[in-house]
């Protein structure tokens, strides 16, 4: 009992040939007094067997409902070894549900639990039976309160809320929407997005930004051509020269990048000679259609992002 002040400590003697199987049951509760309705109820069961003996478990009480008042919520075991005994400490919470009218003790049943030794020569079993133990549980409120004239009096005022100063709040805030939107002007910076598209150095991607301008145009022939010198305004950006035909192999050793779409160059390349030294952007659009120069045109911005 040193070290947990217990309050309640119930002691149940054993006698006879029980006593060298079941040597001690005690039921130590934190307090016997201060209970009202609703409240949990805790209580320890220790439990001192022969060291040969273990715990059925199947033989603990169950969870549930012990009375129309009184619930067992919750159960736990602790077992260990001590000299040439063996100590089980049961864990018990219970809640009350007992409204009462005035300042009464209640009784918790006890239970019985089995413990078994299994040798060479069978099994034996012995019972360990947990006592009763009481409690005492207070009313919520007075039976027949004070009279009063007003029935308001018997309602308490609403309790006092500090206030709150918001300022810091919305400086952190403000702070804390800046740093985002500077962190997402910076990603749309990186990936080229709305009007960082045309930025320098991210030629493909103002090519881009081209084409979808003028895919809005009504004169299809003369956008087509525009689109065209569009890319090959990024090409040449690129590379920091002109661009040709016969430029295109070396174009794509200097930008490993842009080697995926090989063959989607050499057919931008061809269309413009149709458009421009051929028959002209009709031919150059059957040749190449627009959704096909438009998804080169996206290709190529993805690689220089990456890139």
């Amino acid at each position: 009992m040193r070290g947990l002040n217990p309050v309640l400590v119930v002691l149940l003697a054993v006698s006879g040939a029980a006593e060298a199987q079941v040597r001690t049951v005690e039921v130590r509760a934190p307090r016997a007094f201060g209970y009202v309705l609703g409240d949990l109820v805790r209580a320890q069961a220790d439990i001192v067997v022969d060291a040969g003996f273990t715990l059925q478990r199947a033989s603990l009480p169950q969870a549930g409902s012990l009375a129309y008042w009184l619930d067992l919520r919750d159960l736990r075991v602790e077992d260990s070894v001590a000299g040439d005994a063996r100590r089980v400490r049961i864990f018990l919470t219970y809640q009350n549900f007992y409204a009462a009218l005035d300042a009464r003790a209640l009784e918790i049943p006890g239970f019985a639990v089995t413990f078994e030794s299994a040798s060479a020569h069978g099994a034996t079993t012995t019972t360990a039976q947990v006592p009763a133990w009481q409690f005492t549980i207070s009313p919520l409120r007075e039976v027949v309160p004070p009279a009063r004239e007003n029935p308001a009096d018997y309602m308490r005022p609403d309790g006092r809320v500090a206030a709150v100063d918001v300022q810091p709040l919305w400086w952190r805030a403000g702070g804390v929407a800046a740093l985002a939107l500077l962190a997402f002007g910076a990603l749309a910076r990186d990936r080229a997005w709305g009007p960082f598209r045309a930025r320098r150095g991210r030629p493909f991607g103002a090519a881009l930004a081209s084409l979808r301008r003028l895919a809005r145009r009504p004169d299809a022939d003369a956008a087509y051509g525009d689109a065209l010198r569009a890319l090959h305004r990024g090409l040449d950006a690129t590379d920091g020269r002109r661009v040709l035909a016969d430029d295109l192999p070396g174009f794509l050793a200097r930008h490993p990048a842009c080697r995926p779409d090989a063959a989607g160059l050499r057919d931008l390349l061809a269309a413009s000679r149709l458009a421009f030294f051929g028959p002209g952007p009709a031919a150059a659009r059957a040749a190449l259609p627009w959704p096909q120069l438009e998804a080169l045109a996206r290709r190529l911005a993805a690689a220089e992002r990456a890139a």
